[in-house]
C-alpha cells in the first residue's frame, strides 16, 4: 500500500484545518476526513439533518445546497471509493489534460483487485491487480498518462474510437508514443491490442486526428499512393498532407464561422501562390468515398509524374480504370 495515496489529503488537513480542506475540495467532504478532524457521529449528522449538507455517495457529503458540478462529482467519487482508489479511464485522462473534459461522462475510479466497492449512479468502479504500478505520482491519485489512455482504449466500442483517443492524447503533448508502447506491453488482454501499434506509429508520423488516420489508411495506403508529408509547416500554417505539388486538407467539421472559413481559404490561396494545388476532404469523403478521393489525388500527382501508378482496392475500385483518365 502506498502511503501517499492512502493519505493524500491528510497533510492539508493537518496543516490548514478542516475548513481549508473542504474549501480546496469544492465543498466536498468525506466521513473519513471528518472523523480524522475529530468530529463525532453526532456532529456529522447535524448538518445533514438540518439539510445544510447533502449526501453525494454513502459517506461523502457536499456542504452546500446548490447543484453539484463535474469537478465535485470527480472528487466525491474518489473519496467514496476509499484510500486505495485512483481516477482512471476518461476521468484520469481529462485531469491529465489528455482528452477534452465532458461533464456528461460517468466518473471512472480504479481500485486494487482485492477490494470491493459498490458502484453508484454516475460512478464506474474498476479493479486492477496492477493498480499500484499504474499510478502517477500526483495527488489526488490518478493513473499515469499512458495507462489512462489505454484504459479508455480498452472500453472503446470500435477501433476508430480507440484511434481517435490515441490521436487526441498524443496531440496534447502530455503522453508520448514510447510511453504508450511500454504500457501496451504490460497489458496482454487489452481490447484492440493487436491493432494499436501501427496506429501509434501513424500518430507519431504526424497524423493528428481520426480523420487523418482514416485518410492514411483508406485513401493513401490502401491504394498504394505515395506517402505524403504530415503536418508540414509553411507560411505560419500547417498542411495536413503534403505531396510536393499537392496539399490535402482534412477537416471533419463544417466551418460556418466566418473567421475559420477565411482561414481555410487563405491557406488554400497561399498554396496556389506557391504553385501548389489543394484538395480538401471532410469526414464523409474519406469514410464513404475513399476510392474517389484516391483517384483525385492520383490525377493531380500525375501532372508532374505521368508514370505514377496506384493500386485498386477491389474489383470495382475506380482507381482500376484511371488509366483512361487524362492526367491533364
Amino acid at each position: 500500500m502506498l502511503a501517499w495515496v492512502e493519505w493524500w489529503w491528510t497533510r492539508r488537513l493537518r496543516e490548514s484545518g478542516l475548513e481549508a480542506l473542504i474549501d480546496d475540495q469544492d465543498q466536498i467532504v468525506s466521513r473519513a476526513q471528518l472523523l480524522a478532524a475529530g468530529w463525532s457521529d453526532a456532529q456529522i449528522r447535524k448538518p445533514l439533518r438540518n439539510k445544510r449538507w447533502r449526501t453525494v455517495h454513502p459517506g461523502v457529503y457536499v456542504a452546500h445546497t446548490g447543484q453539484i458540478g463535474y469537478p465535485e462529482r470527480l472528487l466525491a467519487a474518489l473519496l467514496y471509493a476509499g484510500p486505495e482508489a485512483a481516477w482512471s479511464h476518461y476521468s484520469a485522462a481529462e485531469q491529465l489534460g489528455l482528452l477534452r473534459p465532458d461533464p456528461e461522462r460517468q466518473v471512472y475510479v480504479t481500485i486494487p483487485e482485492y477490494r470491493k466497492v459498490l458502484a453508484q449512479p454516475g460512478l464506474v468502479i474498476r479493479r486492477d491487480e496492477y493498480w499500484a504500478a499504474r499510478l502517477a505520482g500526483v495527488a489526488p491519485p490518478r493513473r499515469t498518462p499512458a495507462h489512462a489512455v489505454l484504459d479508455v482504449v480498452g472500453i472503446a466500442p470500435s477501433l476508430d474510437k480507440a484511434a481517435a483517443v490515441i490521436a487526441e492524447a498524443c496531440q496534447s503533448g502530455r503522453v508520448g508514443a514510447e510511453d504508450l508502447l511500454d504500457a501496451l506491453a504490460e497489458r496482454r488482454r487489452l481490447r484492440h491490442r493487436g491493432s494499436l501499434r501501427p496506429i501509434i506509429a501513424d500518430v507519431v508520423a504526424g497524423s493528428h486526428s481520426l480523420l487523418e488516420l482514416r485518410y492514411l489508411r483508406d485513401v493513401e495506403r490502401r491504394h498504394g499512393l505515395p506517402r505524403g508529408q504530415r503536418q508540414r509547416s509553411v507560411d505560419g500554417t500547417f498542411t495536413d498532407v503534403h505531396y510536393g505539388v499537392l496539399n490535402v486538407e482534412l477537416d471533419g467539421r463544417l466551418h460556418l464561422i466566418p473567421h475559420q472559413r477565411w482561414r481555410d481559404l487563405d491557406r488554400d490561396n497561399r498554396a496556389t501562390l506557391r504553385s501548389e494545388s489543394t484538395l480538401r476532404y471532410g469526414w464523409f469523403d474519406v469514410t464513404n468515398r475513399p476510392c474517389e478521393a484516391a483517384v483525385q489525388v492520383l490525377q493531380v500527382l500525375r501532372r508532374t509524374n505521368p508514370s505514377l501508378t496506384a493500386r485498386p482496392c477491389s474489383p470495382t475500385c475506380p482507381v482500376r480504370s484511371f488509366r483512361n483518365i487524362s492526367a491533364g
